[in-house]
């Protein structure tokens, strides 16, 4: 009897050490973190099936019934497994819309019938609890038939409705009071919500700058007080350095009068139309003595605001701060001031457009590199195959390399397990692990209203696959 449980616990460390070295050696792919994060949620109830099947098969020996305990344990242990792989599927794959392409299973259904046939194929051995089982097994298929069936059906997208039209007015025939209310549309998605957490219009601007006074903004200028400080801005000597006789050519056909400003209504436009003219001590990219911006030029692609709404905006900047604004003759000379003809964006009317405030800023349609440029990742980070992504405000990704290297950092306090959790913790909530040497708090936490799902894991899949020295997957 001694001898016989010592084989039992052999075994027994045979088995579980066989079954971890599996894991950790399969290759890295979606099967692979499938099967990783089903054996950690169910590893505690699998262990004590196998003691219970060890015993069954070494402690009780002299049972005439120990065949059918053996087998039905088995069975038990496959039914458990199958239900935490189906659990694991679910967990994984939650918001991954390209399970729904033409020809690949959708996860919710996928899942519930791999719970049907757990259900049904221990019916056959339990009988004990067969009905049960077969109630469950039922109401589990009739939930797959349903959730198939609703997946099979086109997908409609909710997208956000559009800000509500100023009449196609042009904005030199607006008061100053609709020309402020416009822009702050433009700004945050609507009027009245400049102090909405998470509010954000066509513009962008709240992704990167604060707007409230006495708000630390660590990853671009705080723009409260903007035209007051721009007077003192303009009396620095580092303005001066980028006069234009100090240019080449190239930079001179690009923004022809930069470096020329002489007053606020002109050195915001010259900040809007080339950040990298003057850049704010503490807020250039990092590594460039504070001659390079992240910001983009916001007349041009992905924001490109036109003229009219650059009016408004900077109408809003004035307007909030209780004075006259200037009047929109003035800021359109500004603009044409340091915006060549050529590269001037085509009025589209005062209409507004953007999405609502704290709606998301893409659809989920995009191809990721679009979703990229419209979210700005760009600006901050180093992304391969996205062009423009040269940014060195964080960390480089490629999280093929960096993530799994990081989840075993003893610094790493986060809850992700496998590389596309660590991609979406990271997104939603940037300060559960911050990379060294790059601060915390210089990425919005609020990304996860400004992304949708899909969006969301468009990223994910395209960063997953990312791996140091080796080519960038394609965009599709």
């Amino acid at each position: 009897m001694f001898t016989a449980r010592i084989l039992g616990a052999i075994t027994a460390l045979l088995i579980i050490a066989t079954a971890g070295t599996l894991l950790v050696m399969l290759p890295e792919s979606g099967a692979s973190q499938l099967m990783r994060r089903a054996f950690h949620l169910g590893w505690p109830g699998g262990l004590v099936i196998v003691g219970l099947l060890l015993y069954f098969q070494f402690g009780r020996k002299n049972d005439p019934n120990r065949g059918e305990l053996v087998f039905k344990t088995l069975v038990g242990l496959l039914g458990y497994s199958m239900f935490f792989i189906a659990v694991a599927n679910y967990a994984m794959n939650f918001n991954d819309e390209s399970l729904g392409a033409p020809g690949e299973p959708r996860f919710l259904p996928v899942s519930l019938v791999m719970f049907t046939v757990a259900c049904f194929m221990m019916a056959m051995y339990f009988t004990g609890v067969r009905v049960l089982l077969q109630i469950g097994g039922f109401m589990f298929f009739v939930a797959a038939c349903l959730a198939g069936f609703g997946n099979w059906l086109q997908q409609v997208k909710a997208d956000p409705p559009p800000l509500e039209a100023e009449g196609g007015k042009n904005v030199k025939e607006m008061s100053a009071g609709d020309l402020a209310e416009f822009g702050e549309k433009l700004i945050f998605g609507a009027v009245g919500a400049s102090g909405t957490q998470g509010a954000i219009g066509k513009g962008q601007c709240p992704l990167c700058h604060g707007f409230q006074k006495g708000f630390l903004s660590e990853r671009a200028p705080n723009l409260f007080g903007i035209p007051k400080r721009a007077e003192e801005q303009l009396k620095d000597s580092r303005y001066k350095m980028g006069k234009p006789q100090e240019r080449d050519t190239l930079q001179k056909e690009a923004c022809p009068g930069c470096g020329t400003a002489t007053n606020a209504v002109e050195y915001i436009a010259e900040s809007h139309a080339c950040p990298n003219c003057y850049v704010v001590a503490g807020f250039g990219v990092k590594g460039t003595n504070d001659k390079e911006s992240p910001m983009p030029a916001i007349h041009k692609p992905p924001i490109g605001l036109t003229v009219d709404e650059l009016i408004a905006v900077d109408t809003w900047l004035f307007a909030r701060e209780g004075g006259e604004p200037p009047p929109p003759d003035v800021i359109e000379k500004a603009y044409f001031k340091f915006i060549p003809e050529k590269d001037r964006p085509k009025p589209a009317g005062a209409g507004g457009g953007g999405p609502v405030a704290g709606a998301p800023v893409v659809t989920g349609d995009e191809p990721v590199n679009e979703i990229f440029t419209k979210a700005l990742c760009f600006a901050c980070h180093t992304i391969p195959g996205i062009p423009g992504a040269v940014g060195a405000v964080g960390p480089k990704l490629v999280e093929k390399t960096n993530a799994p290297l990081r989840l075993k950092d003893p610094a790493y306090k986060g809850k992700a397990t496998s590389v596309r959790e660590y991609i979406m913790e990271s997104i939603i909530d940037p300060s559960a692990y911050v990379v060294k040497p790059f601060p915390d708090k210089i990425m919005p936490k609020d990304f996860g209203k400004k992304l949708n799902a899909a969006a969301i894991n468009k990223i994910i899949n395209y960063l997953s696959q990312l791996e140091e020295g080796k080519p960038p997957p394609k965009i599709e």
